[in-house]
């Protein structure tokens, strides 16, 4: 065997591996805003068959699960205690173990993944991986109009 080609493939495996899990670790976690579809007539609560009482008056926090998922109980013990710091918000645990049809109508690749429904219960954030909690209180600051003070 050659020796460059060998140490092409020794060196560039491992760095382009490297440029690919950095990438990946800086995009999971992070807030996406999204925007409502245009022209459909069903909420998204609706879709995930959410009782309004479900609901939060002010937002919702929507947490796509599986039995399998490693991260989910933390995330879910998380987000339910920043649902609890605010007034009207609630977190919800949706399990798609036995749901792919929720899992193809809100194109869920892993989880956990969090939804953060506005008080319409349309999607106006969604979260890919353990999210950011930051984020998540800068974003229920402007959908329930008040101002987060860290404790």
């Amino acid at each position: 065997m050659d020796w460059l080609p060998a140490l092409i493939a020794g060196l560039g495996l491992p760095a382009v591996a490297t440029a690919v899990g950095l990438a990946w670790r800086a995009r999971t976690g992070r807030l996406r805003e999204t925007s409502a579809a245009s022209g459909s007539t069903e909420t998204d609560a609706a879709a995930l068959d959410l009782s309004p009482g479900t609901l939060g008056s002010s937002a919702t926090l929507v947490q796509f699960s599986t039995e399998y998922c490693s991260r989910c109980p933390a995330t879910a013990r998380q987000l339910a205690g920043v649902a609890a710091r605010y007034d009207g918000v609630r977190h919800v645990e949706v399990d798609l173990t036995h749901r792919a049809d929720l899992a193809d109508r809100f194109r869920v690749l892993q989880t956990p993944t969090t939804l953060i429904l506005d008080a319409r219960g349309r999607a106006s954030a969604r979260i890919g991986g353990v999210p950011r909690l930051d984020a998540v209180h800068d974003h229920l600051d402007r959908l329930t109009r008040r101002t987060h003070v860290a404790s």
